[in-house]
């Protein structure tokens, strides 16, 4: 039986998550790519497989992998997108908050994706219907919530709109510390977790149209019911770009308000 679109996205993201598992604490190589940034010999390995994975059954659509780069045919409908471990700098530190991301685009959306916590043993994913976390083989479906009043942000750059908004000043905001929790854990499990009601919300700059590292997470998100806009409420990918990921109206319109102070008055 052929395989669907959600089963490859879960499958290869579980087959990134054992290699990711396997490798944690054992020395690793790193590849410098600029600045302080670095891949790591599990962040190659995992791509790898999970690129085995998809082109086992999808021989004929293109890929995006983090490490890898662009493959496949310049003009293909679908694409998947694969960053098999968000959250590097975390695992060379020794620190299991990391994910595998797999989504794949039809056209211009995200039709399916998987994000893979290797250490929970958990896959948040969706058909693009709907959002699911699979834990020992069930699947549950996904209830944002904003009863934590936990919100993560993004502290690492780039930061295209420093001047109309920051992350760090948003957590200085008085307004924002007397409502919001603030989490930083670096890495897109974050979002996920916006749809599965452990966070609020998620918040970042950065232009973030098929990224490797969001797009699994804000498919994940819009599956679920959240409110997901640009950083200024504009439609995602749009303008100023960015990404706020909401549990609910009331949270996305209270972090609207907290980012407006940060918009010159004549704004």
């Amino acid at each position: 039986m052929l395989i669907t679109d959600a089963e490859l996205a879960r499958t290869a993201a579980e087959a990134g998550a054992a290699v990711v598992y396997a490798r944690y604490g054992a020395p690793l190589e790193r590849f410098w790519k600029s600045g302080s940034d670095f891949a790591t010999a599990a962040d190659i390995e995992a791509e790898n497989t999970i690129l085995d994975v998809i082109r086992g059954a999808r021989p004929e659509d293109a890929v995006t992998g983090e490490e890898s780069g662009r493959t496949g045919s310049g003009s293909a409908e679908r694409m998947w997108l694969v960053d098999p471990l968000c959250g590097t700098l975390n695992y060379a530190a020794r620190n299991m908050l990391v994910a595998v991301n797999v989504a794949l685009r039809v056209g211009s959306d995200v039709a399916v994706a998987a994000s893979a916590d290797p250490f929970a043993g958990e896959v948040f994913w969706t058909d693009g219907d709907q959002a699911y976390v699979r834990c020992d083989g069930v699947d549950e479906e996904l209830t944002p919530s904003s009863d934590s009043r936990l919100v993560d942000v993004n502290l690492d750059p780039p930061f295209p709109n420093e001047m109309t908004f920051q992350a760090a000043r948003l957590l200085a905001d008085p307004g924002f510390i007397e409502r919001f929790h603030a989490r930083v854990v670096s890495t897109t499990l974050a979002v996920a977790w916006v749809a599965a009601g452990r966070r609020a919300a998620y918040v970042t700059d950065g232009h973030l149209r098929d990224s490797v590292h969001f797009a699994s997470g804000i498919a994940l998100c819009q599956a679920a019911g959240c409110v997901v806009t640009g950083i200024h409420g504009q439609p995602l990918h749009t303008g100023a770009g960015g990404l706020i990921a909401a549990a609910d109206q009331e949270t996305h319109a209270a972090l609207l308000d907290l980012i407006s102070n940060q918009l010159p008055p004549d704004r």
